[in-house]
């Protein structure tokens, strides 16, 4: 019989055994970091008011003019003059209630209804143009701009806003004819329903200005 083969790198292997191997460092042991006190809670700050309130969002105070100055000033009156409301078909639902709010004001301050002319047009980017073409008539005191403009996802609403306020504003400085500023930007369709008294107060604005234009032609033309 054969004698079974030996593995070859048996007695190396006993060798390697037999030398000592150093045992594994021990890693330290963490020392105990000392609990800290809890930190104290930073006082909440107080909630920003949001930029769109209610009709409070003015002060109340009225002016207040010092004795001893000339005043020359106009009222919201409009016996015998002519007033044009210039306003918006788009989002029709704020602006028929504007529209109400206008004329109550207009009869309240005297202004008979065959004197008013009701101009729609279709958005208010079209006020101005419209604003323009019934002051130069000069068949009219004052012209009324009214409109809403709700702000959307898309940079439509501040190309829209602005255009209206600086076109109605160029109507009224190339005419001399005092056009009101009517036309509502909010962020949304609640806000705007809120402020549809604008509609009263902007006859209040174009008839006030209409009246002192009057009072300062007579006096400079005495």
């Amino acid at each position: 019989m054969t004698e079974p083969l030996e593995y070859p790198y048996a007695a190396q292997e006993q060798a390697m055994e037999a030398v000592p191997r150093p045992e594994p460092e021990s890693e330290p042991e963490a020392e105990a970091v000392p609990e800290s006190e809890p930190a104290e809670e930073a006082p909440a700050e107080p909630e920003s008011e949001p930029l769109l309130r209610g009709p409070d969002q003015h002060a109340a105070a009225e002016l207040g003019v010092p004795e001893g100055y000339g005043v020359l000033e106009g009222a919201p009156t409009g016996a015998r003059r002519g007033v044009a409301v210039v306003i918006a078909r788009f989002n029709g639902e704020i602006t028929t209630k504007l529209l109400a709010s206008a004329l109550d004001e207009l009869e309240l301050a005297g202004v008979a209804r065959e004197a008013i002319t009701v101009v729609p047009v279709p958005g208010a980017f079209e006020l101005p143009l419209a604003a323009m073409a019934f002051a130069k008539t000069r068949r009219y005191a004052c012209v009324v701009a009214l409109g809403c403009v709700i702000r959307g996802e898309t940079a439509h609403f501040d190309y829209v806003a602005g255009e209206a306020a600086s076109g109605l504003q160029l109507a009224a400085l190339e005419t001399g004819v005092p056009v009101a500023f009517g036309v509502l930007t909010t962020d949304t369709v609640e806000q705007a329903e809120a402020r549809v008294d604008k509609g009263a107060e902007a006859v209040r604005t174009g008839l006030e200005m209409a009246d002192l234009f009057a009072q300062l032609r007579t006096a400079a033309a005495g």
